[in-house]
């Protein structure tokens, strides 16, 4: 799977040589270039982007100023002409800090880099435990520390015991890489743990301490399980 990548960088000579450099890599696919945080912005709204080429020295928002304003945002190598930012840069968990003018083999490491990155984010689950991304680290959590999921739109909240996790993935990936076994929609927004489950009154479920509601439109799946256990 290739690396879903912008470029946020205000120079066109820049642009050109980032461009060039990614056309000589199978890794990478360009989805766009921008020439400030704003339009990157738009991007990362839309789409889900696995890297950021982006430059630390720009008007208005500086690169490092506009990464740390984004609440899960997607790997970052960043560029520019002063290598005295470098250490702030990965204080900040950058892949890496590419110094201007950029060669294709200091680019191509930093790549490559991010692309091992990314493989021990896509790794399957095994058995008995699911990989979560949640920022820059890949939690390993058990499946039966998993109390339930809470949609939050293009990102989830895994409850693991009390404790919530939240993840880039919808609620429709998590329903797939759970096990159908142990875990059960029962609203559009929430999935939980069938082990978990300590009572039902009227539409609501309590798992654990918690009461989540359960909908129509999963009621008799649901109910229907109940019945069988």
């Amino acid at each position: 799977m290739k690396i879903k990548t912008i470029i946020i960088e205000d120079e066109p000579a820049a642009q050109e040589v980032l461009q060039k450099f990614i056309s000589n890599t199978s890794l990478i696919e360009l989805v766009a270039v921008c020439s400030n945080p704003v339009e990157a912005n738009e991007i990362l709204d839309r789409e889900k982007i696995d890297l950021m080429l982006l430059d630390i020295n720009m008007p208005v928002i500086s690169g490092l100023a506009f990464y740390k304003s984004l609440k899960n945002p997607p790997l970052v190598i960043f560029t520019t002409a002063y290598p005295e930012y470098a250490l702030e840069g990965f204080e900040v968990d950058a892949i890496d800090y590419l110094v201007k003018p950029v060669s294709i083999e200091r680019f191509l490491k930093a790549v490559n880099k991010a692309s091992e990155y990314l493989k021990i984010q896509r790794q399957p689950s095994q058995p008995g435990h699911i990989l979560l991304t949640a920022g820059k680290r890949v939690h390993k959590v058990p499946f039966q520390d998993i109390t339930f999921v809470e949609s939050m739109g293009d990102y989830v909240k895994v409850f693991i015991n009390t404790k919530p996790l939240v993840v880039h993935e919808t609620l429709q990936d998590m329903e797939r890489k759970l096990p159908a076994d142990s875990f059960m929609r029962v609203h559009r927004s929430y999935i939980i743990s069938l082990s978990r489950i300590r009572y039902i009154e009227g539409n609501m479920v309590k798992v654990d301490e918690v009461l989540i509601p359960v909908s129509d439109s999963y009621r008799r799946q649901f109910m229907a399980y109940m019945r069988s256990i």
